[in-house]
């Protein structure tokens, strides 16, 4: 009888897996697709993390070209390929992205732990016809960017991590996933100071996402790309403590950080005459923070 049907849950939803071999896509083209937003996910019902709905798949699958469009919208190429597609040397190309002018979606390290930077090949398709920017193309850089290019200026990092947000941020379910994911790009000493209740900020870091994998954890390799991770910029640590303060108040109304039961409140020792108070926390992380600042400056 049709009011019997039983649907199973691979009727309705597949996992990332199965909905990237009837996409047509390998693993890595399909994750940078779900980080893009070209493919829409939802939290998987039995708590395993996210799935794609097949309703995304028949869409995705009805589109012209398909697969063939899918796959070339998540292609990418390096600094010498992506050099040859906009038709200028890699030196130029290297400029234009340390000026934020083409930004990376993706980085990965060689076997000597250099960082190597990928870019969607139609976002360079696009930048290399826009009129608007055949004298960055052939022309001298100008030279208020050279001046900028001689101080050292790179935004790949930054740009990268802004990229990354988006997709934190979209797959965030409420505040606390939110704040998690602006917790994701600041330093432990920022977050301490933000977040200055032990029982919140233990209950922030579940939510908080690890950087992309690379290496075992602890290596060399890891710490590199937790250091791509984290936000060097003063500007870039201006926006996030002050989106993180925000959301972190929107968080708090929504549900506060779960504490344990209320314990009777042991009073500090008084400080002998001898023995100078101890600093309180948030006063040494302000001078931790001012330490990290004057040496990125």
């Amino acid at each position: 009888m049709a009011g019997n049907t039983i649907t199973k849950p691979s009727d309705v939803s597949c996992t990332p897996s199965r909905a990237a071999r009837e996409l047509g896509l390998k693993r890595g083209e399909f994750d940078l697709a779900v980080h893009l937003g070209r493919i829409r996910t939802v939290p998987d019902e039995g708590g395993g993390g996210r799935s794609v709905a097949r309703a995304e798949i028949d869409r995705l699958r009805s589109a012209e070209r398909f697969p063939e469009s899918l796959r070339e919208s998540v292609r990418t190429v390096g600094t010498t390929d992506g050099a040859a597609l906009m038709e200028v040397t890699s030196a130029r190309f290297t400029r234009l992205a340390r000026l934020g002018l083409v930004v990376p979606v993706k980085f990965y390290l060689n076997r000597y732990r250099a960082v190597v930077w990928l870019y969607l090949a139609e976002e360079l398709r696009q930048f290399a016809t826009d009129k608007n920017h055949t004298r960055l193309l052939n022309g001298r850089t100008p030279e208020g960017l050279r001046d900028q290019l001689q101080a050292g200026l790179d935004l790949r990092p930054r740009n990268w991590r802004g990229r990354h947000l988006g997709f934190l941020l979209r797959e965030a379910d409420g505040p606390w996933e939110r704040a998690g994911a602006l917790s994701a790009l600041l330093d432990p000493v920022q977050i301490a100071e933000i977040v200055q209740d032990p029982y919140e900020r233990a209950h922030l870091n579940r939510f908080r996402p690890a950087p992309p994998a690379h290496g075992a954890p602890g290596s060399p390799a890891a710490h590199l790309a937790e250091r791509i991770m984290t936000a060097d910029d003063p500007d870039e640590i201006c926006w996030l403590r002050a989106d993180l303060t925000q959301v972190l108040d929107e968080a708090r109304r929504h549900r506060p950080a779960p504490r344990p039961a209320s314990e009777p409140a042991v009073p500090p020792p008084a400080p002998s005459e001898h023995q100078p108070e101890p600093v309180r926390e948030p006063e040494r992380s302000r001078r931790v923070l001012g330490w990290l600042r004057r040496r990125n400056a």
